[in-house]
């Protein structure tokens, strides 16, 4: 039996003072952890990865945690304050409702949910993207039984649309790379765009697809030129150079709007993880 190598967020969240401030971290307990880790998720905020409880010195965390992040106290709340801008933003921008604006090979398209017409072509859900005066639309037609949210509606036609633009940006690239997937996945990882494995499976995220194209193809090649070199050694970047030149601007966008991508479709996002005594 194959366990996780990360164990699910402790259910209550722990604070620590930091200057003026409290702030709040939830803890996570991983197998691969050798000592802390600290991350600022788009759903789950501030997060202290440590060592499993049955390590020597790591069952009780707390003093350990509270101090390293203090030590990096300007890294924790210039982050935070991101988180916060960016979560206000997406909730500006509405998310999968009537109205809202959510993102699609990099542009903004606004959501319009209407009924699907009646007779048989009504039966199941739609989504169709169109163009007008007032810009790009994706209008999602519900159908009368339909019980998914207009979220999980635009979700599922997402990811499809995912799995076809990942699979012609892997038959443009991997001959010329000399590989070939065994095998590949469409998933809804938090903390990656995508991975590779030595036995020749690659794994992308469906989110990839509400990023500019160029974003998306320089991650496959990325994941593909693993299938020939595991490692970031020169020999690596070297490959990816050759296919995606810009795969230092691709990824630098990547970086700066993974919080916007995570939080895109949501309609309400979750409250903010940093309270503040002295006024992400």
């Amino acid at each position: 039996m194959r366990h996780p190598a990360f164990l699910p967020l402790e259910p209550s969240a722990h604070s620590v003072r930091i200057g003026q401030r409290s702030v709040e971290y939830h803890l996570r307990r991983s197998s691969r952890s050798r000592g802390m880790r600290i991350t600022v998720d788009a759903r789950d905020g501030l997060v202290v990865s440590v060592p499993l409880a049955t390590r020597r010195g790591w069952a009780s965390p707390e003093a350990r945690i509270e101090a390293f992040l203090r030590e990096r106290q300007a890294w924790v709340l210039r982050h935070l304050d991101e988180l916060t801008r960016e979560r206000a933003a997406a909730q500006a921008r509405g998310g999968a409702r009537e109205g809202g604006l959510v993102p699609f090979r990099g542009e903004l398209h606004r959501v319009r949910v209407v009924a699907a017409p009646p007779g048989p072509a009504g039966r199941r859900s739609t989504v169709e993207r169109t163009g007008g005066d007032q810009g790009d639309e994706l209008v999602v037609q519900v159908a009368p039984r339909e019980r998914r949210s207009v979220e999980r509606i635009l979700a599922a036609w997402l990811r499809d649309r995912a799995t076809e633009a990942l699979d012609r940006a892997i038959a443009a690239h991997a001959p010329a790379l000399g590989v070939t997937p065994t095998r590949v996945d469409t998933r809804d990882p938090k903390s990656r765009w995508g991975s590779a494995s030595r036995t020749g499976r690659l794994m992308f995220s469906w989110r990839l697809v509400l990023a500019p194209p160029g974003s998306l193809e320089t991650v496959v090649v990325h994941e593909l030129a693993h299938l020939r070199v595991f490692g970031h050694g020169p020999g690596f970047w070297a490959l990816v150079a050759a296919r995606r030149p810009t795969h230092l601007a691709d990824r630098a966008w990547l970086r700066r709007n993974s919080h916007a991508l995570h939080a895109a479709l949501d309609v309400s996002p979750k409250p903010v993880t940093v309270g503040g005594d002295a006024g992400r």
